[in-house]
């Protein structure tokens, strides 16, 4: 019996052994296929300006809408894991993006990829891989950390071999081909769901897949809704309170009105969300441009992906260290100012060699921004509702992630000159490094300056930035945490 009860707690504790590495594994390829895939567009950008007969503007947008909805879906993810569980998410966010993929072979109209390479397969890439990050954190415990950085890995692999792959395929079959086998690969998301089986904990249900429990309110307005009778209006109060609630939990509005350190960081980031995908969606097009043959100009893309390979770790672990402890803002700031200033190099030549040369430093600057980005803002808000200031976060640069590009290509359709591209990338990193940088100062200046008037606090916060705390929920927390993150 003694035998029985130690083989049933041993089931029932899968994290950080055995299949929880294979669910690992699964979570690199997931993140490869994911947001490493949107860095093979640029591969396809001429081509398809060419077929579609369609300007810088038109084309940019499918890219744009892609790259939105995986930041922005972040609250729909929540809500369908909450529901359904990671793996259906996962599984079903495969099926989606191979079947965007798939119908994007056939569309006939610059309009119609929007919908399908765009907003579906875009989708489907947000499912997949917020639902594969959750996962990991209730299959390890005590190697999440190490979990979360090995998975990280598999973006700067997706940034590497996309778009590789993408230039071979282009040259062999097309692009409408080339979508056609991206449908089946993108569908192996699926393969890589059906390996995050639900975790059981002894005497307990899945923890991953919660049973929607239905409110006694909920079934008495109901019940009045059959008979054709109006709901009371305490239910109706209690409607609007519950979606008031949910507003409040995914979309953390009272943290942004309240609480300065969070409000300067998230404007700055959506600033700079302007300029950040700019170099990825038009690095290629302007290569090709300006003469630097085909295979050579997607070799451009790879070069930064397989540099954020070794770099991003070691930039983890820089800023992970206690002299930085505080003071993660200002190296947040420092690298989107050198990715801004990176910009300059593309518009003094084009010539393969030097571009080579901005991608090694571009790399390296988005390697700080990607490492620090959720760090900076979990110095910035608590803890206990880092999941709803992430969901306001991811939103607003979303919003930003969609008009750049576009508004950017309107502007070399204009003036049918790709050096606005860095131009405007530029101005939009370096503003929002040096609004950050500043800001962020003055703000410390400012607390320091209360500390030294001996205003009495009655507790000590570790939150360096946060001016006015905001008030912890009240929420039934069931280990371990879940955080919904999206990887830039």
């Amino acid at each position: 019996m003694s035998q029985g009860g130690a083989a049933a707690r041993e089931a029932a504790k899968p994290q950080d052994r055995g299949w929880a590495w294979m669910v690992l594994l699964a979570a690199v390829v997931l993140q490869g296929l994911t947001l490493g895939f949107p860095s093979c567009i640029g591969v396809f950008f001429t081509d398809l300006q060419h077929d579609f007969q369609a300007s810088n503007s038109e084309t940019s947008w499918f890219p744009s809408i892609m790259v939105a909805v995986l930041h922005g879906g972040g609250p729909l993810c929540s809500i369908l894991v909450k529901r359904f569980g990671c793996r259906f998410a996962v599984m079903l966010g495969g099926l989606l993006s191979g079947v965007g993929m798939v119908s994007s072979s056939f569309c006939q109209s610059i309009s119609q990829l929007y919908l399908t390479a765009g907003l579906i397969t875009g989708l489907g890439s947000c499912f997949s891989f917020q639902a594969g990050v959750t996962v990991l954190g209730y299959y390890f415990v005590r190697w999440r950390t190490l979990a979360n950085a090995m998975a990280s890995t598999g973006v700067s692999l997706g940034f590497t071999l996309w778009p590789l792959l993408s230039q071979y395929l282009l040259d062999e079959m097309g692009w409408r081909n080339t979508f056609l086998i991206f449908g089946g690969i993108l569908l192996n998301c699926c393969v890589c769901g059906a390996i995050m089986r639900p975790v059981h904990l002894a005497s307990e249900s899945p923890l991953e897949s919660p049973k929607p429990a239905e409110e006694p309110g909920r079934r008495a307005e109901g019940a009045q809704l059959s008979n054709g009778t109006s709901p009371h209006p305490e239910l109706q109060q209690q409607t609007r309170t519950a979606c008031f609630q949910m507003l409040q939990k995914y979309l953390a509005f009272d943290i942004f009105c309240q609480n300065k350190g969070y409000q300067i960081y998230t404007i700055g980031v959506t600033w700079m969300m302007m300029g950040f995908a700019l170099p990825h969606v038009y690095l290629v097009p302007y290569a090709i441009h300006n003469g630097v043959e085909e295979r050579k100009a997607a070799l451009l893309i790879s070069v930064i992906g397989l540099i954020n390979i070794f770099i991003r770790p070691f930039t983890g672990l820089l800023s992970g260290h206690r002299v930085f402890t505080g003071r993660r803002i200002y190296l947040f700031s420092l690298a989107v100012l050198l990715c801004g200033l990176s910009n300059f190099i593309c518009v003094i030549s084009a010539e393969f060699s030097v571009l080579i040369v901005y991608c090694v430093i571009l790399s390296i600057a988005m390697s700080g921004i990607g490492a620090l980005t959720f760090q900076v803002l979990m110095d910035v808000v608590e803890m206990d509702r880092f999941s709803s200031a992430l969901g306001l976060f991811t939103i607003l640069e979303s919003i930003t992630l969609l008009i750049g590009p576009p508004l950017t290509g309107l502007l070399v359709d204009i003036t049918s000159d790709f050096h606005y591209v860095f131009y405007n990338s530029s101005f939009f990193l370096i503003s929002a490094a040096l609004f950050m940088g500043l800001s962020f100062c003055a703000l410390e200046k400012k607390n320091k300056s209360k500390e030294a008037s001996k205003v009495p606090l009655d507790s000590h916060s570790r939150y360096q930035y946060n001016e006015m705390p905001t008030e912890p929920q009240s929420e039934t927390q069931s280990p371990p945490v879940v955080v919904y993150i999206t990887s830039i």
